[in-house]
């Protein structure tokens, strides 16, 4: 099911030269918020450098498993049953987002979804910055009681007509985002841009397809935890630069990385270190590829004085991990 529509307009505002030339407005539903859940449906809108509407594209797109939530997205198994596989939309995805800005609401996830579906599909999806809505809309200090769509859509007057539909979705977040655009131009607010690192290693979870709509899918499957083995090293303390790690010190992951993270973190422990989901003063090292983000665990390590390396060196020193100190 693929939808096209075109139209055109203009703005004389005078207009930051740093700012993007388009913007790709993108919402994705999907069979869950996991690493291993698939996209079911994709919606596209093309703005230009000022946030005007070029044209907009919506696909369903047959995740080959169960569906996950219908109760949220409405898309059941025969819904699907005939939609393309992403392999078959995918040269008109990249159609629709290449040269642009990436937009979503929650971008960091968008994103992280599409990459990785590029990724299944042997190909890379040719975006190199995202821009996350709820991230601008904290720059800008809207009056939000929430960071929810809703709440930004209500702001602007934009009227929401079906919650959880690709299309719409993304409709009411490119009718958002444009006035956000305009206030953030007139201000000369540097827009929250973040690089867009394409997944080169990953791993999935084959999960069984279910005849049914709703199958045997529940929701708290969403999130699955990874029971992983306590690390068996006691912790030497921080780590230091020009020093190799030590069994035992406590690295903690944030933002993209262009290795799947579970498969970061299974090398990690298979290496004799601690994976924290949080960060601590207890924490050794903080890997992330943009320690300039604004995500909790790079403002903690800001706090803390925790160390921070680039998933590129962390990869290095792992492959010469001293051993636990005995007694």
């Amino acid at each position: 099911m693929l939808e096209d529509q075109t139209t055109a307009a203009s703005s004389p505002t005078a207009w930051p030269a740093a700012y993007p030339q388009g913007y790709a407005v993108v919402d994705v539903e999907t069979t869950g918020l996991a690493r291993d859940d698939r996209i079911i449906s994709a919606a596209v809108y093309r703005l230009d450098a000022r946030g005007e509407v070029e044209d907009h594209w919506y696909t369903l797109v047959n995740p080959e498993r169960d569906p996950g939530p219908v109760w949220i997205h409405g898309l059941t198994s025969d819904t699907l049953e005939g939609a393309p596989l992403f392999q078959d939309i995918a040269d008109e995805f990249s159609a629709r987002l290449d040269g642009r800005v990436l937009v979503a609401h929650n971008a960091v996830f968008d994103w992280q979804m599409i990459a990785r579906e590029y990724a299944r599909a042997g190909r890379v999806a040719p975006v190199s910055q995202r821009l996350c809505t709820i991230v601008l809309s904290k720059e800008l200090g809207l009056p939000l009681p929430n960071h929810k769509l809703e709440s930004l859509a209500a702001h602007f007057g934009v009227v929401q007509r079906r919650a959880h539909h690709a299309l719409d979705d993304a409709r009411v977040l490119a009718e958002a985002f444009r006035p956000s655009l305009r206030a953030a131009a007139a201000r000369s607010v540097r827009l929250p841009l973040h690089e867009c690192r394409p997944l080169t290693e990953w791993t999935d979870r084959a999960v069984p397809r279910q005849s049914a709509g709703y199958g045997g899918y529940r929701p708290t499957s969403w999130r699955p935890a990874r029971k992983r083995p306590a690390c068996p090293y006691p912790n030497p303390g921080r780590y230091e630069d020009g020093r190799p790690l030590k069994q035992g010190m406590r690295i903690a992951f944030s933002g993209d990385t262009s290795t799947e993270r579970d498969l970061l973190e299974d090398r990690a422990i298979e290496a004799g270190l601690h994976v924290a989901t949080s960060i601590s003063r207890l924490t050794s090292l903080l890997v992330t590829n943009d320690r300039d983000s604004g995500t909790s665990k790079v403002v903690k390590a800001r706090q803390f004085g925790t160390p921070v390396v680039d998933e590129a060196a962390f990869g290095q020193l792992l492959r010469d991990v001293e051993p636990a100190s005995e007694g």
